[in-house]
């Protein structure tokens, strides 16, 4: 089963990726950030600060501890989210 940072790797074929993303999962990437967005910003390094923008305009924030406290953003919407942004950017490239 794969954690939040590696299910959006792995939906837009980032498989390289999985093993790095293993220990981003629950609030464990860089900064806090939630592992969906992370990975998000891994499948699409160019677009990282864009992405990390929208993604916060839609949940309220961008670490994993806030979105689950303060905000109450469950873990599938983050990676919804992370998903859909990841859309948005490559129907534009």
């Amino acid at each position: 089963m794969y954690n939040c940072a590696q299910t959006v790797c792995a939906a837009f074929g980032r498989e390289d990726l999985l093993e790095e993303m293993k220990v981003c999962g629950g609030g464990r990437a860089p900064e806090g950030t939630c592992g969906a967005l992370y990975g998000a910003m891994q499948v699409a390094p160019d677009k990282a600060e864009e992405m990390k923008a929208a993604f916060c305009a839609a949940t309220g924030a961008t670490q994993c501890n806030k979105l689950k406290g303060e905000h109450r953003v469950a873990c599938q919407t983050c990676v919804q989210t992370a998903a859909e942004l990841l859309v948005k950017i490559f129907e534009t490239k």
